[in-house]
Parts: C-alpha cells; sequence; structure tokens
C-alpha cells in the first residue's frame, strides 16, 4: 500500500472513532445522575438510575437504548416492565434532579442571610434546604423520590450558611460569634439554624 493510501486509511479511521466516540460520550453525559419519574405502577415519584453505560455503548450503533441500573422501588418490584423510560426518554434533562433543583434555586434568596442565587457552583459550594424540621440539609441527603415533598416544604439555603449552620450543629464547641460584642461561644440555646 502506498504511503498516501495508508495516511487516507488512518484519517478514515479516526474519523470514525471521532464519530463513535462523540456518540458514546454524549449518551454517557446525557443518561448520567440521579432522576424523578413518576412511578407507572403507583403514580408517585420515584428515584431512579438510568444505566449510562449500556445507554453510551448502544449509542455507537445508533440510539441509545435505556435500562435502569437503580430505582427506590426495588428491590420489591425489580422485575417491572420499566415503564417509566419513557418519561426519561421524552425529557432526559426535565427529571434530572440537579435540573430540578437548578430550577427550584432560580430566583430564590436565602433563607438565612437573604443573599439571591445566582448561578450555583455544584462542585464547589452546593448550596442547602432548610428542612421543615429547621435542620439544614444537602441536597444529596434527600432521597430522590422524597424531592418533591421535600422542596414544596423546604427553604433554600446558601452555601456558606448552610456550612455555619453545620458547624454550629454538630460541633457547638468550636463555635464562635464575631459580632459587635466581640468573640464570644455561643450556647446550645443559640445553635438553631440561621
Amino acid at each position: 500500500m502506498p504511503v498516501q493510501g495508508v495516511w487516507i486509511f488512518l484519517g478514515l479511521a479516526l474519523l470514525a472513532i471521532g464519530i463513535l466516540g462523540r456518540r458514546w460520550a454524549g449518551a454517557w453525559l446525557r443518561f448520567r445522575g440521579a432522576r424523578v419519574i413518576t412511578c407507572p405502577e403507583n403514580q408517585r415519584p420515584a428515584g431512579v438510575h438510568v444505566d449510562e453505560r449500556y445507554a453510551a455503548l448502544s449509542a455507537v450503533k445508533g440510539a441509545p437504548a435505556l435500562r435502569l441500573s437503580a430505582c427506590s422501588r426495588w428491590p420489591e418490584l425489580q422485575g417491572c416492565g420499566q415503564a417509566c423510560l419513557a418519561q426519561i426518554e421524552a425529557s432526559p434533562e426535565a427529571c434530572l434532579v440537579r435540573n430540578i433543583l437548578t430550577d427550584w434555586y432560580r430566583g430564590k434568596v436565602c433563607a438565612c442571610c437573604g443573599t439571591p442565587f445566582g448561578e450555583i457552583r455544584w462542585a464547589v459550594q452546593k448550596p442547602g434546604l432548610l428542612s421543615a424540621d429547621k435542620t439544614t440539609l444537602e441536597w444529596n441527603q434527600v432521597p430522590a423520590e422524597r424531592l418533591p415533598e421535600i422542596l414544596e416544604a423546604a427553604l433554600p439555603v446558601c452555601f456558606a450558611c448552610h456550612m455555619a449552620n453545620t458547624l454550629v450543629r454538630t460541633h457547638p464547641e468550636l463555635a464562635l460569634d464575631r459580632g459587635a460584642r466581640g468573640a464570644r461561644r455561643i450556647s446550645s440555646e443559640e445553635t438553631g439554624p440561621c
């Protein structure tokens, strides 16, 4: 094979690998993460995870095929027909927990300090939730199937206030109030949220 033919072959091979790799990576990114769907069996929220590796591998051949890797209703209903996948296929972004939370925080202010929420930096400073029982939680402490119910009663809390409240709740002996009266220990009666 002449040298020019080798370069053409290598170029076509790299192009094919690039196209297939893009399909694989696109499907993997699109279908990873926790999701909240409405279970067709009982019409209640359920937390699910799509098998993103299976979706990515099947996307190499064409349209990605979906199957669940986890569901909050398993193991009791593990043999179900996975009819909920139609909801994910129809709108994979709308049922993603991170997107649900991003929409929920949009336009709100922190219940503790009043700081408006801007762009949320999920990898660095995850905001919290002030639950109905007045404790702050990280969003990943809330089971996906309970997310709609919790968000209905919760208030948004910025990362700084969530961290401060967590410190006061878990280690009140380390918390200091550096207000107008100077540094002083916070008593156990003052350790409530916000």
